[in-house]
């Protein structure tokens, strides 16, 4: 069935308003866009006084660890992965896996969000909980390479990429967690068959001051040169973080390279400020949440306004302008190939139609204002569509928000009575 979306106001991913314009949606995408179009049998929802925007990306989660939110408060980042998540993390189960990726995959549906890269292992249940919520996924399935020897990891990520060939929301990538983690000859393997697979790499990157530190001791460079020797950004690459990235560092990046900034993970567990935020322009930069176990939210909305209230609190005030950063949102969808992201003739139906007509946004004098400052997406948008099909309408869930609600707190109280293990990690 077609749908016709009649007398919004579009905002494209530039920032640019349409008032008083119709977009029609037809096989899952876009396939008219203009003012009083016919609606010949197209199913007609009235946007009038509402605005109609691309979906939102998460360009770098961890699906899975919203079944730990909560779970470590009031640590450093050290004892965070050391003393508390990796230890957990250690007894996890695939019911766990899938059960905290749709919880986390409902909450990004709340807020907008129609594509999101996610870094995991248990890859196949992540896969099954996009599908159902109907959400497109880009799985990276973590790779650690301990001993150095990787070959399980690759084999494992293979087998998903095939069970996953054709899927029109799901596709996999390369998931080599950092090269901190990694050792050189892993990241090399792990390259060398990304690029015999047609796919692209996700990681992790200079996410600490000493992260850089030791990587300059044990490899005489950084971890944005050891990635760049072992070929990292001759294929399309998401980098996690880059919180340390240094102004040596930004000529080894790609064209396919993008950076997704997580601050509310780096105020949660105090990692400083590092040079993000001096280097931000020279980035392909976008939003991503990490995982709610350390960001406590799956919000890229959030993230963004956080990234640009950090960037202009030093006397900055008339940078990060409502542009720059609406772009941010948007961006990610660069990166994952899904052809979304666009209000385009011929791009994916993947949408948000916005209400602004509430306390929290009122009045309304800038509808990027109003959303990137004032609005909580969960309740401001009424509307959330992937290729065409509506995952939120009327502002409800299209699926069963309660099971998951249920089956949730059953693993979390199986995680309480299970306790920490043993991890092999070591951050």
């Amino acid at each position: 069935m077609s749908t016709l979306f009649q007398n919004a106001t579009l905002i494209d991913e530039q920032g640019r308003l349409s008032p008083h314009t119709d977009l029609l949606v037809e096989g899952g995408l876009i396939a008219r866009i203009g003012p009083h179009l016919p609606a010949e049998g197209a199913r007609v929802i009235d946007c009038t006084g509402q605005f109609l925007t691309p979906g939102l990306c998460n360009l770098h989660a961890h699906t899975p660890m919203n079944i730990f939110k909560g779970i470590a408060e009031d640590v450093n980042i050290d004892d965070w992965f050391n003393r508390e998540l990796w230890p957990y993390e250690s007894k996890i189960t695939d019911e766990d896996i899938y059960w905290g990726s749709k919880l986390a995959i409902a909450e990004m549906a709340q807020n907008g969000v129609t594509a999101f890269a996610d870094h995991y292992f248990g890859g196949a249940m992540i896969a099954q909980a996009a599908r159902e919520c109907g959400l497109r996924a880009d799985i990276a399935y973590t790779a650690f390479g301990f001993g150095g020897d990787a070959a399980a990891e690759i084999q494992a990520t293979e087998d998903l990429m095939d069970a996953c060939a054709g899927d029109p929301l799901v596709q996999v990538r390369f998931g080599p967690h950092s090269p901190y983690m990694c050792t050189p000859e892993v990241l090399i393997a792990l390259v060398e068959r990304a690029r015999a697979r047609g796919v692209g790499i996700h990681l992790h990157v200079s996410e600490t001051a000493a992260q850089v530190a030791e990587s300059r001791e044990k490899y005489g460079r950084t971890p944005f040169a050891v990635v760049a020797d072992c070929g990292g950004f001759t294929l399309p690459c998401i980098v996690a973080h880059a919180l340390y990235i240094e102004e040596g560092d930004l000529p080894l990046l790609g064209e396919d390279t993008f950076v997704a900034a997580c601050p509310k993970t780096y105020l949660k567990l105090g990692m400083g400020e590092g040079g993000l935020w001096r280097h931000w322009k020279n980035l392909r930069l976008a939003t991503g949440t990490d995982g709610a176990a350390s960001s406590a939210t799956v919000n890229p909305l959030e993230q963004a306004r956080l990234f640009a209230l950090l960037g202009k609190w030093r006397d900055q005030a008339e940078d990060f302008a409502l542009k720059d950063i609406w772009r941010l949102l948007f961006a990610g969808h660069q990166a994952l190939g899904f052809h979304s992201g666009r209000l385009e003739e011929g791009w994916a139906a993947d949408l948000n139609v916005w209400s602004l007509d509430d306390p929290a946004t009122a009045p309304l004098y800038d509808p990027l204002a109003a959303i990137l400052y004032s609005a909580d997406p969960a309740r401001a948008i009424r509307h959330t569509l992937v290729g065409g099909h509506f995952v939120k309408e009327d502002g409800r869930l299209a699926f069963d928000v309660e099971e998951i609600l249920r089956e949730s707190a059953r693993c979390a109280a199986a995680i309480g009575r299970r306790g920490k293990g043993e991890s092999k990690l070591f951050f």
